[in-house]
C-alpha cells in the first residue's frame, strides 16, 4: 500500500511541477491514430533503439515508467503498482498500440493518470519553462516503444 501511495504522490508531484525533463524544442511530428487504439507508423525514420529506450523508460526525470509500473528492472527499487506490470507488455499489445499509449494514453482512456509524453496542447499545471515542450522527443518515443517490444515475459 505504501508503494502505491508513494507512486501516486510522486506522479501527481511531477505532473503539477512539470519536473519530467523535457525534449529539445522541436515541432511535433504528425501521426495518425488508427481504429482509436494504435499509431501504426513510426514517428521517425530512424528505428527505435531498445537500449536507449530502456534508459529513457527508467530515468526518474524522463520517462519515469517505474513510478507507476512494475518492470523487469531489478537494479531500480520502488516500482509502482498503479499501472499494469510491463514485464510481458509486448505479448499483450502491438507496437502501434504501445506507441499510442506512450504518445497520449488519454486517447484510449481519458481518465488515465499516465502522462501524454508526446503532447503539448491542452495540458494543465505545466511549469512555464516547459510550456510547448513534449516530455519526450519523437525519437525517444520510438526508443521507448522499441524497448517495450522486448518485454515478452518469461
Amino acid at each position: 500500500m505504501w508503494r502505491r501511495e508513494t507512486a501516486i504522490a510522486l506522479g501527481l508531484s511531477l505532473a503539477i511541477t512539470g519536473n519530467f525533463g523535457v525534449a529539445e524544442a522541436s515541432e511535433l511530428v504528425a501521426y495518425k491514430i488508427v481504429d482509436q487504439v494504435k499509431i501504426p507508423a513510426p514517428l521517425t525514420s530512424e528505428a527505435g533503439d531498445p537500449v536507449r529506450g530502456r534508459a529513457v523508460a527508467i530515468d526518474r526525470k524522463k520517462g519515469n515508467c517505474l513510478a507507476c509500473h512494475d518492470m523487469p528492472v531489478p537494479e531500480q527499487p520502488f516500482h509502482g503498482e498503479i499501472g499494469p506490470n510491463l514485464a510481458d507488455v509486448a505479448t499483450r499489445l502491438s507496437e502501434g498500440e504501445l506507441r499510442l499509449r506512450v504518445v497520449n494514453s488519454k486517447k484510449i482512456n481519458p481518465e488515465s493518470s499516465m502522462p501524454a509524453f508526446y503532447r503539448t496542447d491542452g495540458l494543465n499545471a505545466v511549469s512555464k519553462d516547459f510550456v510547448g515542450e513534449p516530455i519526450l522527443t519523437a525519437q525517444e518515443v520510438e526508443d521507448v516503444v522499441a524497448y517495450l517490444m522486448t518485454l515478452k515475459g518469461q
